[in-house]
C-alpha cells in the first residue's frame, strides 16, 4: 500500500513509494531521459566525487538482470583522483581504506540519487550488490585502471509489474535521540513481526522462490508459509562470507592495497 501524507510533495511521495522492481518493458529509455538521471545523480552530496559510472544498454550481446533496458554500474574511482592530482603536482598518500571509505560514501549517495531520479520519471530500479564478489571480471570487460572498483549495480526502466513498497522497521527501531537506546524484548518482537508479517502478507519470498538452503544438515522446519524477511536476513549473515579473503583478492585485483 502506497504511503500518503499531509500535504503535496511529490519528492517525498517517490522516496516513500519507492520499491525494488524485478520485471521490466521492453522499451528504452531516451538519451534526454538517461542524461537527466545521470545529472541528478551527479548532484548528490560527495567528498571528492571519487566515483565513476559504467552504463550497459541490453541488447543481443548484453543480457542484463530481470530483462531491464539499462545496468549502471558504480565504481568507487580513485584513479581519476590521481589524474587530477598529479595535474596540481601532489602525490597521493591517504591510505587505501580510508580511501575505499570515503569512496564508498560518494558511490552510495550517488546511487541513491540515481534513484529518486529515475523513479520521478516513472521508471524503476533495482541493485545488485554482489558485484564486488565478480570485480574481476567486471574490471576486464569495461578494461577499467587500477583504483577503481566496481561497489554496486543499478538495473533501471519502465516497470512492467506494480507492486507494493516493502515493509521497513517502526520508527522507534531505527531513530534514537542523544543516545543509543537498548531494546527491550516487546520492542524487538514488535519490530521483527512489522518485517515478517508485511513481506508475507506480499508472499515476496513465495513469488521470488528465495528461501536461502541451510548450509548444515538440518531439517527445515520453515515453508513459504512462514519463512520471512528475519529467517532470509539471518540465513544470510549467519551463513555467508565468514572469511575475508574472497573480497580481498577482489580489491588488490582492482589495485587497492589491504
Amino acid at each position: 500500500m502506497k504511503q500518503k501524507f499531509k500535504g503535496n510533495n511529490p519528492v517525498l511521495q517517490t522516496m516513500l513509494n519507492h520499491k525494488s522492481v524485478r520485471n521490466y518493458q521492453e522499451e528504452m529509455p531516451d538519451e534526454e531521459t538517461i542524461e537527466k538521471i545521470v545529472r541528478a545523480g551527479q548532484q548528490a552530496p560527495f567528498v571528492s566525487q571519487l566515483y565513476s559510472i559504467l552504463l550497459t544498454r541490453k541488447g543481443e550481446k548484453n543480457k542484463i538482470a530481470f530483462g531491464a533496458p539499462l545496468l549502471f554500474t558504480l565504481c568507487v574511482d580513485i584513479h581519476k583522483l590521481k589524474k587530477v592530482m598529479e595535474k596540481r603536482g601532489w602525490e597521493l598518500v591517504t591510505n587505501d581504506i580510508s580511501l575505499l571509505i570515503f569512496g564508498i560514501q560518494d558511490a552510495a549517495y550517488l546511487g541513491q540519487n540515481l534513484v529518486t531520479a529515475a523513479e520521478s520519471l516513472g521508471l524503476g530500479t533495482c541493485f545488485l550488490g554482489g558485484a564486488p564478489y565478480y570485480a574481476d571480471k567486471i574490471r576486464e570487460k569495461y578494461e577499467l585502471p587500477h583504483k577503481v572498483f566496481p561497489l554496486v549495480q543499478l538495473v533501471m526502466g519502465y516497470p512492467a509489474e506494480e507492486k507494493p513498497p516493502r515493509p521497513r522497521y517502526p520508527l522507534d527501531f531505527v531513530l534514537f535521540e542523544e543516545r543509543y537506546l537498548e531494546f527491550s524484548e516487546e520492542q524487538l518482537a514488535e519490530a521483527m513481526e512489522v518485517m515478517d508479517q508485511g513481506y508475507l502478507e506480499q508472499d515476496y519470498y513465495r513469488d521470488l522462490q528465495a528461501k536461502i538452503p541451510l548450509e548444515e544438515e538440518a531439517k527445515d522446519e520453515y515453508s513459504y508459509e512462514n519463512y520471512s524477511w528475519t529467517e532470509h536476513i539471518s540465513r544470510k549473515w549467519g551463513q555467508w562470507h565468514e572469511n575475508p579473503r574472497e573480497i580481498l583478492k577482489q580489491l588488490n585485483s582492482c589495485g587497492f592495497e589491504l
